[in-house]
């Protein structure tokens, strides 16, 4: 008679299928503070969004303050990116189309 399973045995609360091969991890949460109302807080990767830039200057993370509801926008330097990326953040990556034109028209442009 094969051995049987006591809920001892099995991973994860009582009552759930065990699930082999997967180990549970704990959320990543990043410390943030609003600029607006000065809070502190930790916010999971979900709240976030990366926007990597053709520069420094318009490479930046996003996120809405949970205190005040501020939609907050700070630049990403390359250490900032990489913390972020690996803890799941959303990323948006911008760039340009070659041969398109700025926007607002630029030289030339009929207006």
């Amino acid at each position: 008679m094969p051995p049987t399973s006591d809920a001892s045995d099995t991973p994860g609360p009582p009552g759930d299928a065990p699930v082999y091969g997967l180990t549970a991890v704990a959320p990543v949460l990043f410390k943030a503070a609003c600029p607006e109302c000065r809070e502190s807080f930790e916010l999971p990767a979900d709240a976030f969004l990366l926007a990597i830039g053709g520069s420094r200057r318009t490479t930046t993370y996003s996120f809405t303050c949970p205190s005040c509801d501020s939609s907050v926008r700070k630049p990403a330097g390359e250490r900032i990116v990489e913390l972020l990326g690996q803890g799941g953040v959303r990323t948006l990556r911008l760039h340009s189309v070659a041969g398109s034109a700025p926007a607002g028209g630029g030289p030339g442009a009929a207006g």
